[in-house]
């Protein structure tokens, strides 16, 4: 079966898929490894970028010191594909979904055309997370624009969002309760897109109204929700948070980024955090994504993959295949 095939199987699951099924072998890396260690992917989220253009404010410049991070400076490099292609080796990576990166927003229909024509040369990503505001004037504009693209699955859009709970103002402009924004949420049906959904774990029960209200648009919550705060009390907020948006049935989640800000990457922490988010969503609704390059502020590419693959290691290879490549391909169409 040619891995066209079984994607098509997984769009329309009622035609049967054979059961000694054999996916293809071409990867990213244009050959298979057979090694042990190696895990066959698909990264449901990562970054590229070329500096030289100027088109990544955020990375151009004095350091930023509002990054959930911390010191963002080894991030303000070219990240190509090249970059990404020697980190993923040593892995089966089937394809990879481009998340939009904060590229210049007078012009968000460029880092679009930068990443097709970078599909167009190197094969990969297999999908665009493409950006655009749901708040302005030409929203339906840029949104329709974006959805012509082949590559294009989904729009992220980040709400207006609060430093802390105690700071929240609902129905502020730009927020999840604000009508412009709705409406202009509304145009990812029209144009059969999904939403990329990132915001601190307190805005997560806001998160599920909008699911709620609109339960034809597919959503993925990017990076586990983020936890945090891994106190106590921070750890059950955030699992209210995504006990509450896990109630609704379009809401899939991405299983990334578990980085603290100046703070080292610790396995049993991230192992905890990883246990609930696939016990609240169910391994069905569940999917690896690394965010590189971001996440190698904390952690390298290999050592990442097989934290994720060891802390899975109880779940059967059926789950262990949906939640590394299966569910990213069907989400997003690949």
């Amino acid at each position: 079966m040619l891995w066209s095939d079984y994607t098509h199987n997984l769009q329309h699951p009622n035609l049967p898929v054979a059961e000694n099924a054999v996916i293809s072998t071409k990867t990213i890396h244009g050959r298979w490894n057979d090694a042990p260690e190696a895990v066959t992917l698909i990264d449901a989220h990562h970054h590229l970028w070329d500096l030289s253009q100027g088109k990544h404010p955020n990375l151009i410049g004095e350091p930023r010191h509002d990054f959930f991070m911390g010191d963002d400076a080894p991030l303000r490099r070219n990240y190509l594909p090249e970059d990404y292609r020697r980190d993923a080796a040593g892995h089966n990576v089937l394809t990879t979904v481009h998340c939009e990166a904060e590229w210049d927003r007078a012009d968000q229909v460029g880092e679009t055309r930068w990443i097709s024509h970078i599909r167009d040369r190197c094969g990969f990503p297999g999908a665009i997370v493409a950006h655009a505001w749901f708040d302005t004037p030409n929203a339906e504009e840029i949104i329709a624009a974006q959805a012509a693209f082949p590559l294009v699955r989904g729009i992220r859009s980040k709400p207006v969002t609060a430093s802390a709970s105690d700071r929240m103002t609902p129905g502020a402009p730009g927020t999840m309760q604000d009508d412009r924004w709705l409406r202009g949420f509304a145009l990812l049906d029209k144009y059969g897109l999904s939403w990329d959904l990132r915001v601190p774990f307190w805005h997560l029960a806001e998160a599920a109204a909008v699911a709620r209200a609109f339960p034809r648009t597919p959503i993925v919550l990017n990076h586990t929700g983020f936890p945090w705060d891994r106190s106590k009390e921070g750890l059950a907020a955030w699992r209210r948070g995504m006990e509450t948006l896990a109630r609704e049935p379009n809401v899939h989640v991405k299983v990334s980024e578990f980085g603290l800000k100046d703070s080292p990457w610790d396995y049993e922490s991230n192992r905890r955090v990883v246990a609930e988010a696939l016990a609240i969503f169910g391994i069905e609704r569940a999917m690896f994504a690394t965010n590189f390059p971001v996440a190698g502020l904390r952690i390298g590419y290999a050592e990442l993959v097989a934290a994720l693959r060891r802390m899975l290691a109880e779940h059967s290879e059926e789950d262990r295949e949906r939640f590394f490549w299966r569910n990213a391909a069907a989400f997003y169409r690949l």
